[in-house]
């Protein structure tokens, strides 16, 4: 698969334990987000804006890859029910792919895996 590297996001706590990275590529027209680190409160915001455009709408067609997230909290949840939003009302869809067990253990206990597709890797999100 022809892969594009698109932009990278740091959101300057990367260096620092619990911080947060953003790789966001293009694979066959579909953006892929790769993050590595924690998703909370301290880097919602960035992780907003590597999901949405400045205008707010995302890109219709996006896989975020989360094998890398150590941690998920409440303002992580709330930034992909938005983006989630925002790629259904452009007529796009929004996968998630390789949740480790304790992301995917809170994505199904506030039933976000019910909402936004979850697939055990990239390759399979891709192809869903």
């Amino acid at each position: 698969m022809p892969e594009e590297q698109e932009r990278t996001t740091d959101t300057g706590h990367a260096e620092q334990p619990g911080g947060l990275s953003v790789v966001a590529t293009t694979t066959d027209g579909i953006r892929v987000v790769t993050l590595r680190g924690e998703i909370d409160h301290d880097v919602k915001d960035a992780l907003g804006r590597a999901l949405l455009s400045a205008g707010g709408a995302a890109p219709p067609r996006t896989v975020v890859d989360l094998s890398g997230v150590t941690f998920l909290d409440s303002s992580g949840i709330n930034v992909f029910v938005a983006a989630h939003r925002a790629v259904s009302d452009a007529r796009g869809w929004l996968r998630i792919a390789g949740a480790r067990e304790p992301v995917l253990r809170v994505l199904r206990l506030v039933g976000l895996d019910d909402v936004i597709p979850c697939h055990p890797t990239v390759e399979q999100a891709l192809t869903a």
